[in-house]
């Protein structure tokens, strides 16, 4: 492409969906372009600073930062200048012409219609310079990249009623280094170029940013409308909420308010300042845990990097925030960061102050952890296998579905569980299912609602890998309800096993046949303890995997070693009863057991044409016994 001439050029298709959502005002805010403009001017800022530091000519004959927003009512413009780091060429297509991140497709995927919904998702996206279109129908960008030569800028344009699918891209004369940001504005938004207005805006949204904001006074020279300093290093009883807040949407590219946050200096071996926010609602793209919106990383109030993935173990992605060190080198890189003990001692201190806040919210503000526990419930889950230092602690903080419970919002912690274990219960018990409708409906349940034991009713996929990983709690191990042999403990117990042991006795000719007419279908048949209600269910053996990990490793595509299900009896069902050693329809009442357990806990039939027509002729069958 030549560089000396205009040119049109087209946007990415994600960035012609996204100006549509701008231009129609999605956001319900408007007043937000002002903010999300500063906020990468600072951004721009930052990243000189940061590149600065080895480079100190970069910073020209202008080394004092800024940012100057100014409106012309003439033109009808509002201009966000900035003496930051600028872009070239290449950066400007890059940065304003597409959209290269990932989670991208994932987003418009998420986008629903529902305004409200939409401009909270879009907040999370960080739309940043596409605000400018909320307010404007053509922006003009003047930008000259640090370093490059004096006058050789770039101009970038797009008027909206010219089509907004193309951008003007040409060499433009520009003095300083930095970017400037030209909005024509729509009719209808002349309330806009009013001082007042605009000062009342920087300092409602912007009021943290570290850059100087200026704005020329009326009668003549600037004026700082912003404090200029760092919000985190301020002391804490000289910041209010809603700074706390202003700063929250700034770093976390958020909409809405944050549900909590937490502010420290610590001092001793390390001198670090942290300000960790956890979201009111987990974005879009959570389940990425590759591109992490993480911690930004600055060293002596010197932007560092965003993302500074190390700060964080990967279960508390979702916090965002800042952390400001005082003993970290200016140049780290984040090969440095991968192998620093400094930096392992400051991913402890966060980790630790993360969870006390959870905790405090667990124990104080009830409503809000819960708001929490829907949002981040199952990511928190991850720590269990992650973060074995913190393991106990990151249990206390789960929360499951329980039968205690009387819906799956109601949830309840491990700890309320056990203090409701009955006498001579020594096992926290639970079930897994790939719903909680199935958890709840389970077969494997039965016996333990006669004796009125509660169960944890677990319908996420990952709870597989938690309990895997989470062996007991407060020294109560956890149990499957469905593997192994049945141990309820106490008094009740023993009469269970007892007259379990006599029933096996009593219908081993039934067993037996049942095993033979099955054959590499189970592992063994026996009379069950678990079931009160239905005729049949399947258990897996003490070692074997359980059968809803093994449907879930299946979907995945995971190989899997051959494992076979028991088959457990309830000897007190009419069709059990009915099932005779003798009987010539023996092995169509055997497989019409098995069948049924399985699809009592989910599984997939083999064969369900096979299943449809046994069944019939077996209804058929009572149906002619019955009019005989």
């Amino acid at each position: 492409m030549s560089t000396t001439e205009k040119e049109t050029l087209g946007f990415q298709a994600e960035v012609k969906q996204l100006l549509e959502l701008m231009i129609h005002s999605l956001y319900s805010n408007k007043e937000i372009f002002l903010r999300e403009l500063i906020s990468n001017a600072s951004d721009a800022a930052d990243k000189l600073r940061f590149e600065a530091l080895s480079d100190n000519s970069l910073y020209e004959s202008d080394p004092e930062l800024r940012i100057r927003v100014s409106f012309d009512k003439a033109a009808r413009t509002i201009t966000v200048s900035d003496n930051g780091v600028g872009m070239s060429r290449e950066e400007v297509v890059a940065n304003i012409g597409t959209i290269a991140r990932s989670g991208t497709r994932e987003f418009f995927r998420s986008l629903t219609g529902d305004q409200a919904r939409d401009a909270h998702l879009i907040g999370q996206f960080g739309v940043g310079f596409y605000s400018s279109f909320i307010v404007a129908d053509r922006v003009t960008l003047l930008t000259r990249r640090a370093g490059a030569p004096a006058g050789q800028g770039v101009r970038w344009e797009c008027h909206i009623e010219q089509g907004g699918g193309a951008y003007t891209i040409e060499p433009a004369e520009k003095a300083g280094r930095g970017t400037d940001v030209i909005l024509h504005l729509r009719a209808g938004e002349d309330e806009l170029l009013d001082r007042y207005r605009l000062a009342h805006m920087i300092r409602k949204y912007s009021d943290h940013i570290a850059v100087p904001i200026l704005m020329e006074k009326e009668d003549g020279g600037d004026e700082r409308i912003n404090q200029a300093s760092a919000l985190w290093v301020r002391p804490k009883n000289e910041i209010t909420e809603e700074q706390y807040v202003e700063f929250y949407k700034h770093v976390g590219h958020d909409m809405e308010p944050p549900l909590a946050w937490t502010h420290n200096r610590v001092e001793g071996r390390q001198e670090y300042t942290q300000l960790l926010y956890i979201p009111a609602h987990a974005p879009f793209d959570i389940w990425d845990r590759e591109h992490r919106h993480g911690l930004k990383l600055y060293v002596r109030r010197v932007f560092i990097m965003d993302d500074a993935k190390h700060l964080l173990p990967a279960y508390l992605r979702f916090v965002r925030g800042i952390v400001d060190s005082n003993d970290l080198p200016l140049n780290v890189s984040r090969e440095i960061l991968q192998q620093s003990r400094d930096i392992d001692a400051i991913r402890a201190g966060c980790t630790k102050r993360v969870l006390d806040l959870l905790e405090d919210l667990a124990e104080k503000e009830k409503d809000k952890y819960a708001a929490f526990w829907k949002e981040f419930g199952r990511v928190l889950k991850e720590g269990v296998a992650e973060d074995a230092s913190n393991r106990e602690r990151v249990a206390k903080l789960l929360r499951f579905s329980s039968t205690h419970a009387d819906s799956e919002e109601e949830n309840v912690s491990l700890a309320d569980y056990v203090s409701r274990m009955q006498p001579g219960q020594d096992r926290i018990f639970y079930v897994t299912a790939e719903t909680f409708r199935a958890a709840r409906s389970s077969p494997h349940l039965e016996i333990f609602r006669k004796r009125g034991i509660e169960v944890l009713l677990l319908h996420d996929r990952i709870d597989e890998w938690l309990v895997g990983n989470l062996i007991d709690f407060q020294d109560k191990p956890l149990a499957s309800v469905a593997r192994g042999e049945l141990d309820l403990g106490g008094a009740d117990g023993e009469d269970e096993r007892r007259k379990q042991e006599q029933s096996s006795t009593e219908h081993r000719p039934l067993v037996e046949k049942l095993k033979s007419v099955l054959g590499e279908k189970v592992k063994d048949v026996r009379v069950t303890t678990r079931l009160t209600q239905s005729p049949s269910c399947l258990v897996a053996d003490e070692h074997d995997m359980g059968s809803n990990l093994a449907r879930i490793l299946k979907a995945a595509g995971q190989k899997l070693p051959d494992m076979r299900p028991i088959l457990e009896i309830n000897p007190g069902h009419p069709i059990v009863q009915r099932l005779q050693v003798g009987d010539e329809r023996f092995a169509d009442w055997a497989n019409l057991l098995f069948d049924q357990a399985l699809l009592a806990e989910g599984g997939q039939l083999e064969d369900p044409a096979e299943f449809v027509r046994r069944s019939n002729e077996l209804m058929l069958s009572l149906g002619g016994q019955s009019g005989s």
